[in-house]
């Protein structure tokens, strides 16, 4: 044997700087946030919550881009179908099904925002509005303090592809360029805005609009989570450098309609669903698991049955969870006076 083919190949993980751990990790991550995201269509369709949009078959570029994030320091600013997002950076189970049920403990609001605005200063997750994009001029301003305090932190935001269309986009692109700012910009492209597909919203690559602003833009396939990985990677490296912003394109599919308000087959057929159901990234990352020897049939059907008792649990505590009184509608609205807080 000669020295050459005594020395393994690494496998893809290990290439992009994953251990077998961490990649194992994901996945589990990215499992978590498809059970939760499945739970809450289910609340929503049997009346006991009243509202759930979903990320599912987005959750493969979801974790992997919280992982390859600084998950102690760097600031974020997810937008609404980011669950495997957040849950990959602090939040529970528990935390997302309290604002789905609009609950007192509710961290993000004390229910009284929508779901999936998620806010939680613990975790360095700033608090997100229902008006699409104006994350992004907040991301750009958080990476202007940061490099202000010569702090070697990111900020990173994420939005659909509707979003890249609005001014605050621009506006914050603009601004991160020329200045260089230490801020990721994810565009998580599912290929509809609502019920307009992509092909009506643009003419071109969302990621080749970064040459405009001049910084680097990158396409990625956002159901390949060791891609996603080594681009976020990649762009963290440039930032906390001095090189300032990238731009990324993450490309996935919407599996389920933009809402549990939404009737997507007035927009699109069956077969086109099921023909990206086939390519979701969540199975084919197990799949590349297993073939590693990381993961196992067995495994993973002890995986589900033990995340299914965890969002159980979770769901009755949220459901008999007190919801908020009446009177705390105002409470961190308006300034009150020293004695008014007495």
């Amino acid at each position: 044997m000669t020295p050459e083919t005594s020395v393994r190949q690494q496998t893809k993980h290990e290439q992009v700087g994953l251990t077998d751990a961490q990649a194992v990790e994901m996945y589990k991550m990215m499992l978590l946030a498809r059970k939760f995201d499945e739970r809450g269509i289910l609340l929503q369709r049997s009346g006991k919550i009243t509202f759930h949009i979903s990320g599912i078959g987005q959750e493969t570029a979801q974790v992997a881009s919280a992982f390859a994030l600084d998950r102690e320091r760097d600031y974020y600013l997810p937008y609404y179908r980011d669950y495997g997002f957040v849950l990959s950076v602090g939040l529970t189970v528990k935390d997302l099904l309290l604002a789905s049920f609009a609950k007192a403990e509710d961290i993000s609001s004390g229910g009284r925002q929508m779901p999936a605005h998620f806010g939680a200063k613990r975790h360095r997750i700033v608090t997100s509005s229902s008006p699409v994009t104006t994350q992004v001029p907040h991301a750009v301003g958080i990476a202007l303090a940061a490099k202000m305090r010569k702090q070697d932190i990111v900020s990173f935001v994420t939005f659909g592809e509707g979003s890249s269309n609005q001014g605050d986009f621009h506006e914050g692109c603009n601004f991160a360029g020329v200045h260089k700012l230490p801020v990721i910009i994810m565009c998580e492209n599912n290929q509809y805005a609502i019920s307009v597909p992509f092909s009506k919203q643009s003419a071109g690559q969302i990621s080749d609009r970064a040459i405009g602003y001049g910084f680097p833009g990158v396409q990625v396939d956002g159901t390949d989570p060791l891609e996603v990985y080594r681009v976020v990677k990649e762009a963290r490296a440039r930032a906390v450098r001095g090189e300032g912003p990238t731009l990324i394109e993450a490309m996935m599919y919407r599996i389920a309609p933009h809402s549990t308000s939404d009737n997507d087959l007035a927009y699109r057929s069956k077969e086109e669903v099921d023909l990206h159901r086939e390519r979701d990234g969540l199975p084919r990352y197990r799949q590349y698991l297993m073939e590693c020897g990381l993961w196992s049939e067995e495994q993973d059907a002890a995986l589900v049955k033990e995340l299914q008792a965890h969002i159980n649990e979770a769901t009755k505590y949220a459901e008999e969870a007190p919801y908020p009184q009446p009177e705390d509608t105002y409470t961190h609205v308006y300034a009150q006076s020293e004695e008014g807080r007495s």
